[in-house]
């Protein structure tokens, strides 16, 4: 079994104390032992156990347990983190169970059984290892700079639609409910929850993104709930999901369409339980978490057709924001052009001042199927691309010509046909990514499943 790490036990037995610094000698890291409950937190400060092992009763003849629920809260408030297995007779166990109520972790009786005692303690140990994890990842986040969170966060728009977006994070500020941001991909619905994340009573908290459309569909529910050692074949240690760790903070997940229907139940539950369950364990895990969600599909048509929860959508949606099409943002163009133009311009070394009229009408005239992402790379290739000019005109950028589908033979109109055609385009530009395909044809993955078996269906009759 692995190391027990550094353990800690107070009991007003020198006996007891001498018997179980012998016996978990050969397991653990470190041993330190007490009779007197006073020097708690002198250990804490200068020992820091990963586990204490605390007596229930000091005084001679007490029986009661009192003793050891005052000693369990005065350790958590030391360290409301602390591992505290309480050691009890066995006519005391109904204290013990209170105890665990009370913020203990486990309990052991005396006289102990060795195995059942290494099992509690190796389990207690893991549960030090994950909240340890969880603190440092915490830490991480904590760390970030002012102008960190800002660089990251950084929202740019004057028009009326992004001047209503900015009111509503405002209006939310003081809230805690669950967000659900919409809107096309490449619009910034990443930056939005960022924005909202940094505006919100938990900014000083945690932000934990997970994108639901890069993670394989058999891994969601370990990525989002975590697991023990051992429960499946590649679990070689226990790993905490992003779901405890985010608790006290704010979790993110984009492309919340992507989730399939047997996910969808277990994050109703967890959200309506504020608990979940890492795969392999039967113990549950409390957690307090601000959801914030995102998608580019429609899942009012993905409740219609039985893809999405409708029960869940409207945990999710306490609060819509609708992201609109970088098209319908008029000016708001070219401000974020000239943004990464100062940018690109920066990071690249070249000396250019500005767009001149003809590449800003250029700009303003396209559509930007791909929203605020491409714009910013088209600015960055015309940067890359210029010779150092002080300003950039129309034929520094490469914009894609107006999508025309070409004629098909014989003037077909057949529209089962041209729909298979489209998607077979759509596969081919996606390298058969599924996922991919359903977003270039404005539907959900599901319905794309269901048009290819149709397909299917109708070839091989």
């Amino acid at each position: 079994m692995d190391k027990l790490g550094k353990i800690l036990i107070i009991d007003d037995n020198e006996d007891v104390l001498f018997a179980l610094n012998l016996l978990l000698e050969p397991y653990a890291e470190k041993i330190k032992v007490t009779t007197q409950p006073e020097r708690i937190e002198h250990f804490i400060n200068t020992f820091n156990p990963d586990i204490l092992l605390l007596d229930m009763n000091f005084s001679k003849d007490a029986s009661s347990g009192q003793e050891g629920f005052y000693w369990l809260e005065k350790i958590l408030k030391i360290d409301p983190e602390a591992i505290v297995i309480f050691m009890t007779a066995y006519s005391d166990t109904v204290n013990a169970v209170k105890a665990i109520k009370c913020g203990a972790t486990d309990y052991v009786s005396k006289p102990w059984q060795k195995e059942r005692l290494l099992g509690t303690l190796s389990s207690a140990m893991k549960l030090k290892k994950s909240r340890t994890e969880i603190t440092v990842l915490k830490q991480q986040v904590a760390s970030l700079t002012d102008s960190d969170r800002k660089s990251t966060t950084e929202i740019i728009g004057s028009s009326d639609a992004m001047q209503d977006i900015f009111e509503t994070i405002q209006k939310l500020s003081e809230t805690d409910t669950n967000i659900l941001i919409l809107g096309e991909n490449g619009t910034g619905k990443d930056l939005i929850a960022k924005a909202i994340y940094r505006n919100s009573l938990r900014k000083n908290a945690v932000f934990i993104e997970i994108d639901m459309g890069s993670i394989p569909e058999n891994l969601f529910e370990s990525e989002l709930f975590g697991y023990e050692k051992g429960a499946f074949t590649d679990a070689r240690k226990e790993k905490s999901g992003r779901m405890e760790i985010a608790t006290g903070g704010t979790l993110f997940l984009d492309e919340i369409g992507n989730l399939s229907l047997a996910m969808q139940a277990k994050l109703l539950t967890a959200i309506e339980k504020k608990k979940i369950s890492k795969l392999g364990s039967t113990r549950d895990i409390d957690i307090d978490v601000r959801l914030i969600c995102a998608t580019n599909t429609d899942l009012y048509a993905m409740v219609e057709e039985g893809h999405f929860r409708q029960d869940l959508l409207y945990r999710l949606n306490t609060i819509e924001i609708h992201l609109p099409p970088l098209r319908d943002r008029g000016n708001d163009i070219i401000l974020l052009a000239k943004h990464f133009l100062e940018k690109y311009s920066r990071k690249y070394k070249k000396q250019i001042s500005g767009l001149g009229r003809d590449a800003q009408k250029k700009l303003m005239q396209y559509a930007w199927p791909g929203n605020v992402r491409e714009l910013q790379h088209a600015i960055e290739r015309a940067v890359i691309l210029s010779d150092n000019r002080q300003i950039l005109h129309a034929e520094n950028f490469m914009l894609k010509p107006p999508h025309t589908e070409r004629k098909i033979e014989n003037d077909n109109l057949n529209l089962g046909q041209i729909e298979k055609n489209t998607i077979e385009k759509a596969l081919k530009r996606s390298n058969g990514n599924i996922s991919r395909a359903a977003q270039l044809l404005g539907i959900t993955r599901y319905s794309l499943y269901r048009k290819l078996e149709k397909d299917n269906d109708t070839t091989q009759l």
